[in-house]
Formats: structure tokens, sequence, C-alpha cells
């Protein structure tokens, strides 16, 4: 390869679809390349790089960018070229970015031609990679996950967003994290989150790189002070946090660091995931550490997602800490934002009248504010019921937090086990490490009991004590291990055969899943009532299939008899989640802290019956009630989990699959039904690098794989797969082929063309949704016509093209006609499939557009930045759609006789 010069045009022949490069600079022996029509910049060694020199010939046809397209009929210059036609003249740094230069024809005229079935291997990977760029389930599909509603709900309504900004506040248990994994695949795999950054707290670290890479295989680098000193070590000019596109991190660790926070928000990331938000503690006269760094963050990248279980449930005052770091220019105000919720119960109440089947008369006061809300209620009240659901929808849509808040209850869902409280009023004097040893024996050998206590000491301490008592399997958990023992006790309490008990500190109520055991032991009652949800949380979640058991011992007539019957008499915290914690907690507890008296107990219980009940009826209405309401119903995740499973039930792609690992060099062999090995073979591609050195156990079917964790689950979105469809059409195999069809009814040249109607853009318009590479297939015979037939490929036979391809007469004048004819031919049909595109583009985006604007008449929670952002998207996205290019991916010559 020449050395490149600034200013020159290269094309990757591993990335065609960048389009033409553009040389930006030299760096001793690295290039680096800018390909402006894909926004993307790569950085290649020269030994190796995967670039050609763009040089066009005269006859060639090219384009600027300025819309001048002409024949080049003379081309100058040496380090910078300049192309000239009949009165045109264009420098090849003005060329239309989005040229094709590589080209299947010279490798046909060249003799360099495949076996046919390698052009039909190729062929089908077209239609594959059109097929899985377009598909709505793309993105999600790859998850190894149940397929749960309510989940696919909020991650159909959030996903589809060009920049969400949410706060995924689902109650214990309900999956928030796995909500957030799946929006973080699906705009990764669309190009919308090629950089991600998620701070979680210190101890779910671990946890979150494995559950990203178990259930999602995506690789994230860990991040810490040591890393990026290492990092910094071989380049003292460098950013960290550039070194890697996938970052995870401590929350703590940025906190504290506030040099690497900014490097962190200098380094471009597209999406910030921050779990257990509820730590990042705010006032009006003060923020913490961990909330300014998030809050700087925030401001930078366009997507963030919030996740917390547990929000202020009694009005909105606990959720703006959290709404001013997903939008501060609506909610700059605390007591503004406070006097705005005074607003939300007669919506409420609408919204409940309209579910039972009555028509309020509030209705004309909103319907006067929305032309939307004014039609269906016109609808529903000309008696069509069908509007009942969308005028609902509209309505909660317009609530303040609605589109930026998602709350799903156990209530609203329901189907979860029972809690089944047992409080154990010990003597004064008796041990609570005696009566827990008299547990373990009395519960059966199989049951898995789950320990939770204050503090690590308190966790060590129990463990001594309960062994001096009886002889039993038992496991630590707390911060004070590294996350490594923390994980290989953890699995060792996982592991039917392992430990019995696992002792916790109360690192152990948050994040971590125990839903395999039932019997939850609560050692030393948290102060606060939204933590004791935590802990009981760590079992009763999505998974749990039995009653569980929740166990409280106390010291008879001790302040924990006080806090445990407060709990459980009180508040009826122990059965079910607790709605309005802190507000409960932060009226009753300085109450329940001054009681000295048994007798008094009663009395103060009563009283906080009766506040509950009063809090219970507030949430009844108003904000709280709109929360819930507002969270997407199942019926919304229909659609794309039929996607889903049918792309989970597509034997067709299993086939196709086993055929392209083989055709790339794997050894497949069948292990049960849908599961196959792959192995090393003698060819092996590059695309399995990654491959492990005793290959790969996959199966096709989600349910073997959720059952099975030593198989890999394959679909489209496996990264094993889009390595081996993008190795394959990145690289000429089957791109030229020649056969032989022996007819017996004469000799005639069919030229079979593969073209691709595709859109050059940056991936971050997600453009495939509504126009992927398209597959057009021409078969024209040796006068230009076009053979409708379908040809018998099984009949087609392997030949040499040599002998053919050399003749004067061919090369010089059938080919060039029989060429020109198929893509006259192509562009014909090119045609319908842009203006579907086109008019599918612009009719969704078009209404996104005219659903904010119609929300931000009567919603401020609505940023003009918001719908200025959709505007620039549809403007970009309709120019860019309208003016695909068409791509001769690849040919077949035909000699029939």
């Amino acid at each position: 390869m020449h050395r490149p010069s600034p200013g020159q045009r290269w094309i990757s022949t591993s990335e065609p679809a960048l389009g033409l490069g553009l040389v930006k600079s030299l760096d001793g022996d690295r290039v680096e390349m800018r390909y402006p029509a894909a926004e993307e910049t790569r950085i290649y060694a020269l030994e190796t790089a995967p670039l050609v020199r763009v040089q066009f010939a005269p006859g060639d046809l090219i384009s600027g960018r300025d819309g001048t397209t002409f024949s080049v009929t003379k081309v100058t210059g040496d380090e910078i070229l300049t192309y000239h036609g009949e009165s045109e003249v264009l420098e090849e740094t003005e060329l239309l970015d989005s040229l094709t230069f590589i080209r299947p024809e010279k490798r046909l005229l060249a003799g360099l031609t495949d076996h046919p079935r390698d052009f039909d291997q190729r062929l089908q990977a077209l239609e594959w990679n059109s097929h899985v760029r377009q598909s709505p389930a793309r993105g999600f599909t790859g998850a190894r996950i149940d397929l749960i509603p309510h989940q696919l709900a909020i991650v159909s309504e959030v996903a589809g967003r060009v920049h969400p900004r949410v706060l995924l506040a689902d109650e214990v248990g309900l999956g928030k994290t796995i909500e957030a994994c799946l929006i973080l695949h699906g705009l990764h795999l669309t190009g919308r989150a090629d950089r991600v950054l998620i701070l979680v707290p210190e101890p779910l670290v671990h946890q979150w790189f494995v559950e990203l890479l178990r259930r999602f295989n995506l690789l994230f680098a860990l991040f810490d002070e040591p890393r990026c000193e290492s990092i910094e070590t071989h380049d003292p000019l460098s950013n960290p946090f550039l070194d890697s596109q996938l970052i995870l991190a401590a929350t703590d660790f940025l906190a504290s660091h506030p040099d690497r926070a900014e490097q962190a928000k200098s380094a471009g990331f597209d999406l910030l995931i921050v779990d257990e938000a509820h730590h990042l503690a705010w006032s009006p006269e003060a923020a913490s550490p961990g909330y300014e760094m998030v809050q700087s963050l925030a401001e930078s990248i366009p997507s963030l997602l919030l996740l917390t279980a547990t929000p202020q449930q009694l009005g909105p005052a606990g959720h703006f800490a959290r709404l001013r770091l997903l939008d501060p220019d609506r909610y700059p105000d605390l007591d503004a934002f406070l006097a705005e919720a005074e607003s939300y119960t007669p919506l409420a109440d609408a919204v409940v009248a309209l579910k039972s089947g009555t028509i309020p008369d509030s209705m004309d006061h909103f319907a006067a504010d929305s032309p939307r809300v004014a039609e269906q209620l016109a609808s529903l009240r000309a008696g069509n019921e069908s509007a009942r659901s969308v005028l609902i929808a509209d309505l909660v849509d317009t609530f303040g937090t609605g589109r930026v808040l998602f709350r799903n209850t156990r209530e609203r869902l329901k189907g979860f086990p029972k809690r089944i409280p047992h409080l154990h009023p010990l003597a004064k004097g008796a041990s609570p490490y005696t009566w827990l040893a008299q547990l373990m024996r009395d519960l059966p050998e199989q049951e898995k009991v789950l320990l939770i206590t204050s503090s690590p000491e308190a966790a060590m301490a129990v463990q001594e004590k309960l062994l001096a008592e009886i002889q039993v399997e038992s496991a630590l958990f707390h911060e004070d291990l590294t996350l490594l023992q923390r994980d290989r006790n953890a699995a060792w309490f996982a592991d039917p055969e392992g430990a019995r008990i696992l002792i916790c500190s109360e690192i152990g109520s948050e994040g971590r899943n125990f839903q395999f055991a039932r019997q939850l032991v609560l050692f030393g009652l948290p102060r606060d009532p939204e933590l004791l949800e935590q802990r009981i949380g760590r079992l009763d979640r999505i998974g749990q299939t039995g009653d569980i058991h929740i166990h409280i011992p106390y010291g008879e007539h001790s302040k924990s008899e006080f806090q445990a019957r407060w709990l459980h008499e009180g508040l009826d915290a122990f059965s079910a989640p607790l709605k309005g914690a802190t507000t409960l907690a932060t009226t009753l507890l300085p109450e329940l802290e001054e009681l000295e008296d048994i007798q008094q107990l009663p009395a103060f219980l009563k009283r906080s019956q009766d506040f509950k009940a009063s809090i219970t009826r507030q949430l009844a209405t108003g904000h709280d009630l709109l929360l819930e309401l507002g969270a997407p119903p199942a019926e919304k995740a229909k659609h794309l989990r039929q996607a889903i499973e049918s792309s989970d039930s597509n034997i067709r792609f299993e086939k196709f699959v086993l055929r392209l690992f083989d055709f790339l060099g794997l050894d497949v062999s069948d292990l049960s039904h849908r599961s196959h090995h792959f192995n090393r073979g003698q060819r092996q591609s590059e695309a399995f690098a990654d491959l492990p050195e005793d290959g790969l156990s996959a199966t096709f079917d989600r349910n073997i794989a959720l059952a099975r964790e030593d198989l890999a689950m394959l679909t489209p979105d496996h990264p094993m797969f889009l390595g081996a469809l993008d190795q394959l059409l990145d690289s000429p195999a089957g791109n030229a082929s020649f056969a032989r069809w022996k007819s017996g009814k004469g000799k005639s040249v069919i030229l079979e063309c593969a073209f691709v109607l595709e859109v050059v853009a940056p991936k971050r318009l997600h453009l495939d949704r509504f126009l992927p590479p398209t597959l057009i297939r021409i078969l024209v015979d040796h006068q230009g016509a076009e053979v409708t037939q379908q040809l018998p490929t099984a009949l087609l036979q392997p030949g040499d093209a040599r002998k053919l391809v050399s003749q004067e007469t061919f090369r010089n004048t059938l080919f060039p006609k029989m060429l020109a004819a198929a893509e006259q031919l192509a562009q014909k049909q090119a045609a319908p499939l842009t203006q579907k595109a086109d008019k599918l583009s612009k009719e969704s985006l078009e209404a996104a557009i005219l659903r904010l604007q119609d929300l931000a008449v009567r919603n401020s929670t609505v940023s003009s930045k918001e719908i200025d952002a959709l505007h620039k998207t549809r403007d970009e996205s309709i120019a860019l759609i309208s003016k695909p290019r068409i791509r001769l991916d690849s040919l077949r010559l035909i000699w029939k006789d």
C-alpha cells in the first residue's frame, strides 16, 4: 500500500458501508481516517490497514458533494487527484462521501470467480442483513430473559425516543435493571448509543458486569483509579475514558475523584445509566458530591437512565431531585414544582372515571386544551368505545412527570407470592443465636436461609456465634470482603449443594437477587421502612415461586419489640410493600423512639394504623395514582413480544446461521434439539477470534437457554452472528461467480446481479428501520433483456470464466451492455422502495413531532429542545432517505448451453 497523504480518498475493505474515507493525518506508522457519510473515525496501523486508494478512471461516473455528476474523461494530479469531465472539474476531496469504489465486475473480468454456492450464500446473507436491520425486535432478541410484558412495555416506550431521559422506579423485584439493560442494548445495537457509561454502587459493580455479559453479551470495561493510572502511565496525555466504548464504574469512584469525573464528562458518552439513584442526596441548600458529579455528566450526555426502587411515594417532592437531573430547565424550582402537583388530582379523578366506564364532565376542560383529546372525546361520546383507551392514554400523557418517570407496582401487576411474617419474641437473656440454630434445625435441609443484619461486624459475629451452636454450611456477604469473595460466597449459597445460610450486612439488601430462597431472617430491623422493603425484595421478586417466610426475632419489652410490632401491627410492612413509607416514617418514628413503656404501645399502634389509612387514601388519588396509571400498559408490549417470539422460532434463521458458520470455517456438531457445538476448524475466519479454545455450545431455543447457563443463546443480536455476517459481507467472498447451466436448449449468457439499495448515514439516525440495506436481484440475458424465470440453481455447476471474460467482444461490448441494462432495471425497482421508505419515515417522524407539539401546549415537561431535536432528526433523515445509493454488491455470470 502506498503511503496515504492528508486529503486523499481511501476506502476500507473491511467496512465498505462507511463510504469514502478522507485521510485526516499521519502520525508515524498510524493513519487517521474520517468517514464523513457515516460520521465515523478510524485509526489504523499502516502495515495492516484494510485500505484501498480510491482512483477513478476515465469512463467512470462520479458525483460531488454539491450534486455534480459526470463521466470522467481525464485524471490529473499526483498526491491529490483532480477529475475532469467535458466541462466539469472536481478535486477528490470534494467527492460524494457515499460513492462506491470496490466493484465485483473487476474480479469477474480478471477471472477471479467463486463457486456458485458461494454466490448463493452471499445472497442469503444480504437478505438476512436486511431482515435483521429492519426488524422491530432488533436489539431486544439477544437478551437472555423471560419476555415479561410490563418490562417490554416500558422498553418499547423508552427505546423509541431519540434521546431518552427517564427515571425507572419500579418497585423492588420488578426488573428495573432488566429494563435499563434492554433499553441500553437496543440503543447500542441500532447505533444510537455507541459509548455508554454505567455508574452503580461499588458492591454491585461485579454483579452488573456479569449480568451485562451473561444476559446481553455486552463486555464492559471496569474502571477505577488504578486502571486510569495504568492507562495514563502508557500515555500521559490521554483521557482514560476514551480507552473503551462501554465503561462500568462505581459511583463513589467518580464522586471522590473530581478530575476523573471531568475526564468522563469530556469523553463524549452517548448514554449514562445510574443505579440506586436515591443515594444521590440533594436539598435546596446543598447537594452531595455524588449528585453534583452525576448532574455535571447529565448536562453533556444526551441520554440518561436513572434507576431507583424507593423514590418518595407521597407527592412529587421526593422525585424532584432526580427529575431535575433529567431536565433542569423543566424542574428548576422545588416550591414551584410542589405547587404544580396540586393540579394532578382532577386529572387523576378524570382518568379513574373513564376507566370505570363513565365520561366525567371535567373532560370538556381537558378537551379545550388539546385537539387530540377533543377528537377522542367526541368519538367516545358518539359511541366508539375503542376511543376510551386512547383517550385515557392521551390524558395520562399530559401528566407532568408521566413521560420521564415510570413506576410499576406489585399491586398493579398481581401474581406475586405471599409474604408470611413470623415474629419471634425472645425472653430477656435468651440468646438470638440459640434461637437461630433451632430455626436451622427445624427447617427442611433443602431450605436456603438469607439473614440480613446491619454491619460487617454484626454479620461476622452472627456467623461465629451460630457455628458455636450448630454445624451448618454458612457463607458471609459484606463490604469488607473483595468483590470476588462476595461473588464466590453468593454462588456457593445459590448452589443447591452449597451453603444453607448466607449472612449479609446491609449491602445484601440492594441489587442482589436471591429469589431461589424463601426464608428471610432479619437481625436488627432497619430504622427506615423503605430499607426494610429493600431487604424483603431480595427474595420477593420476579422468579420467586413460593411463599416467603420472614422471621423477625426481638427481645421482649425492649426497643426491638416496639420497632417490630410497629412495623407489623401498626404498618403491616412485612406482609406487603408499604405505601408512603417516607412520610409515615418521618411523622411516626420520633414518637416511636420516645416510647418507654410497653403500656403506651397499643395506643401508638392504633394511631399508626389510622395515619397509614389516611396516607393510603391520599395515594389513591392525584400524583401517585397517575404515576401508576402512567406506566405503559402490558398491551403496548404485544407487538414487540410477538416480533421477538417470531424471531426466536424462526427455523430458517437457525439453518442460515449453521450454514454461515460452516462457510466461514467452524466445525458444527449437533447436541440436542436446536442446540449445537461450534469448534475451531482448519480454515477459521477472524470473525470467530473470540471463540473459546474448547469451542462454544449454544442453543437457538430461549427456554433451553434460560434453563441451561452453560449454553449460549444464539439470536440475530448475538455478536458472534453479527460478526460473522459482517465478515462475509465486508469480504469479496462470493461477490463474483461463474456457473454453467446445461439446459440442452441452446447457448446464451445470463448475468445475475445483486444490487443493494442503501442509505449511507450516521448510525444515530437509525434509518435502517425505514430503509435497511435491501437486496435487488436482477437477471438479464446477453441482449440486455430481463430474464423472469427462476434459475434452477441446483443444476448450476462451477466452471472457469477466463475463456469467456478474456474475449474482447465480451469485455468491451457484451458485458457493459448487460451490466448497464441490469443497472437500469435495478433503478426502476428501487424507485417504489425509496418512495415507500420516504413516506414511512415522514409519517413516523411527523407523528412523533405532532404528538410532542400537542403535548407541549398543556404539558411543560415537553421541552423545546426535545421538539427541536426531532425536527432536526426528521429533516436530516428525509434528506438522506430520498437519495439512497444503489451499490452493485455481487454478480454471477452463467454460461447456458
